[in-house]
C-alpha cells in the first residue's frame, strides 16, 4: 500500500500538483523506520494496524511495487537515494533471489527470505498471493530493470531483463488462444490457464521498453501481438477501458464486472500505454 502512496505524491511533484518534496520525504522516513530490512536488502510485507510485524511472510510482490514507486520518485525529484534504493531492490529480487528460483522471481518467502514453495500451494488463482512462478510478475521486474537502465545502465540490467521477459514469454504465450497464461510452475508447467488484463498490460510495457533499450524485431512483434489481441478480447469498445479482471483461456469472461476494488481498476493499461509511449516516441 505505501509503494502506491509514494508513487502518487511522486505524480503529484511531477504534475506540479504539489510544491516541494515533504510528502515524498515524510513517506521514505516512515518506510525508513518501519518497513525497510538493511541486512536483507528489502521491506518487509505487514504491520498491522496495531504496529505488530508480521514475521510469517516475506514476499516479492510488495518489493516489485516499491521498487516502481522508487523510481517514479527519483523522476520527479531526481534525489538519487530512490534510484539507488530501486538498484537494491532489482539486485536482491532479480539477481540473488532470483537464482535460487531457476533465474525466474518466485513470489513467497520465509522470513530469512528463503523460497517458500509450499505457501499457497494449494491456491494457484489467487489474486494477491498466487502459487507459483507469475508471468505477469516477470514482466513487471523486467520493466523495473529497463526504467532503472535508463537512467544507469548497467550491462546486467538489461540482460536480466530479457532474460525475465523472454523465458516467461516462451512458458506462457497460449499460441492456441492468444495472451499470457497468469501462471506457470517449478516445472515449468501451466499451474492456471485463465488470462488477466493486467498480466497483458503490464508485458506489452516491457516488450515496448525491451525495443527501446535492444532495437530488436522481436520485440516489436510481441508488442504488437499482445496489442492485436488485447484489442479483440479486452478492450471496451464502446466504453473505453478494458472490460474484465479475467477470463478463461479460450477468452471468455466470467461476469460482466468491469472493476473491482483492489483488484481491476485502470492503473496498469495506462501504465503500458505511458511506457509504450515513452518508448515509441
Amino acid at each position: 500500500g505505501y509503494a502506491f502512496i509514494l508513487a502518487a505524491h511522486a505524480s503529484a511533484r511531477l504534475a506540479g500538483v504539489s510544491g516541494d518534496n515533504s510528502d515524498i520525504d515524510r513517506i521514505w522516513n516512515m518506510l525508513e523506520q518501519k518497513f525497510w530490512l538493511p541486512e536483507k536488502r528489502a521491506y518487509l510485507d505487514t504491520i498491522s494496524a496495531e504496529g505488530v510485524v508480521d514475521n510469517s511472510y516475506r514476499g516479492q510482490n510488495s518489493n516489485m511495487h516499491m521498487c516502481e514507486a522508487m523510481i517514479a520518485t527519483y523522476e520527479a525529484t531526481k534525489n538519487k537515494r530512490y534510484l539507488d534504493r530501486a538498484e537494491v531492490l532489482a539486485e536482491t529480487f532479480c539477481q540473488k533471489l532470483a537464482a535460487k528460483g531457476g533465474g525466474f522471481v518466485w513470489e513467497h518467502y520465509t522470513v530469512d527470505f528463503e523460497i517458500d514453495w509450499e505457501y499457497n500451494k494449494n491456491d494457484p488463482t489467487n489474486i494477491y498471493r498466487p502459487w507459483g512462478f507469475q508471468p505477469g510478475h516477470q514482466s513487471e521486474w523486467s520493466k523495473n530493470l529497463l526504467n532503472i537502465y535508463r537512467h544507469n545502465p548497467q550491462k546486467w540490467m538489461l540482460q536480466r531483463a530479457k532474460e525475465l521477459f523472454d523465458g516467461a514469454w516462451d512458458l506462457s504465450w497460449d499460441a492456441e488462444h492468444g495472451g499470457l497464461i497468469y501462471g506457470f510452475g517449478p516445472d515449468r508447467k501451466w499451474c492456471d490457464s485463465e488470462k488477466y488484463f493486467w498480466v497483458q498490460g503490464e508485458s506489452m510495457a516491457t516488450a515496448a521498453l525491451l525495443y527501446q533499450a535492444t532495437k530488436e524485431a522481436k520485440y516489436v512483434e510481441r508488442y504488437v501481438h499482445l496489442w492485436q489481441y488485447a484489442w479483440d478480447h479486452w478492450v471496451d469498445h464502446q466504453h473505453g477501458g478494458w472490460l474484465q479482471f479475467k477470463m478463461t483461456r479460450d477468452n471468455k469472461p466470467y461476469n460482466d464486472e468491469k472493476a473491482i476494488a483492489g483488484g481491476k481498476c485502470d492503473y496498469h493499461t495506462l501504465v503500458a500505454c505511458i511506457e509504450a509511449l515513452r518508448a515509441f516516441d
